[in-house]
């Protein structure tokens, strides 16, 4: 794997270089077909192990590395992990829609993965060209991230839909309905690129008597509950994947599943979750957007808003909606942001009260659970 570490902030001059790691000849193939298209995008090479993978990365860097994570000779985490050791590059992972396949990918996600592209048993290449502007997304998304900056947390245009606005699924109301202040608080965080370590350094350090969370983390089907679980594991709050009438409560945090919207509802002074379906909003499937107008509407100012790292401005409105009904918001600031785009936007839109490091933020958590005590 070489001897010496080489870290930057990966900035990317000229087309994103692009190296496939997949032991199969055919997602290898259409990989390279559908990133061939987008004209920013140079993909130097494939290999079917790391090995060979290797041998050819050590001839020409990559910017960004798709990697399979069950092959012969090498896995996809050890491979990984030597990565990460030595030269520090963004990898996308390319993992099959299956639970084995959630869980082991979110395992490449804690050890520096930065994002996840699934792939089913069957239809490959159907699905992997119906959904080919997801695939470029992912791949630039990863081309723009500061590598320390994952490290740091670790240790401590093609044939894409219509994009569409919340105000174009969930209009916003005229007027919204007051809110009359509770001691029934809650928090709401949304994220996506680096938001899966950046939730980990926030959750962990989080109490039992933390108010109720609920997170939209941009994340595929299936993978969200893995990512639940695995959190649960490790912090002391019971983290879920959400399920449809789930009651918000101290101590837990509820996670919006993967290819669904959440939204809060407020029952009498409790509030529970709602899942359902519908478009994408800003292009993504759970929505920041979607969740933060909901929980304007339902908690007003019993609500403390959060927004992190992630690319694009989905929550940007969202967060604006909490802000006008009372609620207190955060971002977190640029230099701890593995990609500063949606914290940017909605300081932008005047949503934000407060911008901090993402190591501040769950003492800022704690101190709103104290004033509200």
């Amino acid at each position: 794997m070489g001897q010496t570490c080489r870290e930057s902030n990966h900035t990317v001059t000229g087309k994103i270089k692009v190296m496939l790691v997949d032991d199969s000849a055919v997602v290898r193939q259409v990989l390279a077909a559908v990133l061939a298209k987008d004209s920013d995008i140079e993909v130097i090479g494939s290999a079917p192990d790391p090995i060979f993978a290797m041998e050819k990365m050590n001839q020409r860097w990559p910017d960004v590395v798709v990697l399979d994570v069950e092959m012969p000779r090498m896995d996809g985490i050890t491979f990984l992990k030597k990565l990460m050791s030595v030269r520090p590059t963004p990898v996308v992972i390319c993992s099959t829609l299956t639970e084995k396949g959630a869980a082991t990918s979110m395992q490449a996600m804690a050890a520096g993965a930065v994002g996840i592209v699934t792939k089913p048993k069957s239809g490959l290449k159907g699905f992997l060209e119906q959904d080919e502007g997801d695939i470029v997304q992912a791949v630039k998304s990863a081309a723009q991230i500061d590598m320390r900056r994952i490290k740091a947390m670790s240790m401590a245009s093609l044939n894409t839909p219509p994009k569409l606005t919340i105000n174009q699924v969930m209009p916003a109301s005229e007027k919204a309905a007051a809110m009359v202040v509770t001691t029934n608080k809650l928090v709401a965080i949304g994220t996506s690129t680096g938001g899966t370590q950046a939730l980990e350094v926030v959750l962990r350090n989080l109490g039992r008597t933390t108010p109720g969370i609920v997170i939209v983390q941009h994340m595929p089907e299936k993978f969200t509950a893995a990512f639940a679980e695995r959190l649960n594991k490790i912090c002391e709050i019971e983290v879920l994947e959400a399920k449809n009438g789930d009651r918000v409560i101290d101590g837990r945090a509820l996670v919006a599943p993967g290819g669904k919207h959440m939204q809060l509802k407020r029952s009498g002074a409790q509030y529970h979750v709602e899942i359902t379906d519908g478009p994408p909003v800003n292009r993504h499937k759970p929505s920041v957007d979607v969740l933060f107008r909901s929980v304007a509407r339902s908690a007003g100012a019993n609500a403390l808003g959060i927004i992190m790292t992630g690319m694009g401005d989905d929550g940007a409105l969202g967060m604006l909606d909490m802000h006008n009904a009372g609620a207190e918001t955060i971002a977190q600031d640029e230099k701890s942001c593995v990609v500063y785009g949606m914290p940017r936007e909605a300081v932008k839109h005047g949503a934000v009260d407060t911008i901090v490091p993402l190591t501040e933020i769950a003492a800022l958590i704690g101190q709103y659970a104290r004033r509200h005590s």
